[in-house]
């Protein structure tokens, strides 16, 4: 479960000064998300809840994901692009095992996963297949984008 994604030298500009609108955007698409289960348009999302990574105080962010198959959720964390990553990144990073999704209606407790290697290969080309935003959002930085599996736990 090894999070190490770096902080990138270009991406796209994440301005301070819009930061009280994307609190209110964030709650606006968690709401919208909790009532259909969609956001970004027509792609598919859920409701991620951290623990930040300093304050210990929960968080949450509406984020796209992508079914791995395998009763799984992937997603990226792509920043738009930015050259750093998400926040929720490191709150995932520090407390991987601290992490809840709203998602179809329900709540679930899942486990937080890196992928690397081979296997974060082929979950990218599943997911640029699936949304080209995402390969878009790659070419505007230069750091990685980080992929993570959300592993529901399971009695």
């Amino acid at each position: 479960m090894s999070f190490n994604s770096s902080r990138g030298t270009r991406g796209v500009p994440q301005p301070a000064v819009v930061k009280p609108f994307f609190k209110w955007f964030n709650k606006f698409m968690a709401s919208r998300i909790r009532k259909t289960g969609k956001a970004f348009g027509n792609m598919p999302a859920l409701v991620l809840t951290t623990v930040g990574a300093k304050s210990g105080i929960e968080r949450t962010n509406p984020v796209a994901y992508f079914p791995d198959g395998q009763g799984n959720w992937l997603i990226v964390a792509s920043f738009a692009g930015a050259a750093n990553n998400p926040a929720w990144y490191h709150n995932i990073a520090a407390h991987p095992d601290q992490v809840r999704i709203n998602i179809d209606g329900r709540t679930e407790t899942v486990t937080a996963e890196e992928l690397h290697g081979a296997e974060r290969e082929s979950a990218w080309q599943q997911i640029t297949v699936a949304s080209q935003r995402f390969a878009q959002y790659q070419e505007k930085t230069d750091r990685q984008l980080p992929i993570i599996r959300l592993t529901a736990h399971r009695t």
